[in-house]
């Protein structure tokens, strides 16, 4: 799945369905020098992370917008792969256990996410 291509005035990350139920959608940083997001879904519902690993502080999928996640509930970092629940970030699994990646405040509206500000 490509990278969403929606118009910068309408303040939208990316539609819900941009994104594959169970599954990840990076959308490119703000600014340059940011981070892009990662945006997980799980049916109705959606969670946005820097799309950095708190083991090394690289980026979590080897190729652009291609992530593994399993059972619509765990992200594993391409890297070392460290697992992270969907809903909270947390690292149950792998080298940064316990630590968790850094959350970005999202609404759903509409069909569309929307960063909070």
């Amino acid at each position: 799945m490509n990278a969403p291509n929606l118009d910068p005035e309408i303040g939208a990350l990316c539609a819900l369905d941009d994104i594959p139920d169970g599954g990840a959608l990076e959308v490119p940083p703000e600014r340059p020098g940011l981070p892009p997001v990662v945006v997980l879904r799980r049916g109705e519902n959606a969670w946005a992370y820097r799309n950095v690993c708190p083991h090394f502080s690289i980026p979590l999928n080897y190729e652009p917008n291609t992530f593994w996640a399993y059972d619509a509930e765990l992200l594993m970092c391409a890297h070392h792969s460290a697992m992270f629940r969907f809903e909270d970030g947390l690292c149950v699994d792998g080298p940064c256990r316990g630590a968790a990646l850094t959350a970005v405040a999202i609404r759903v509206d509409g069909r569309m996410i929307f960063k909070e500000t």
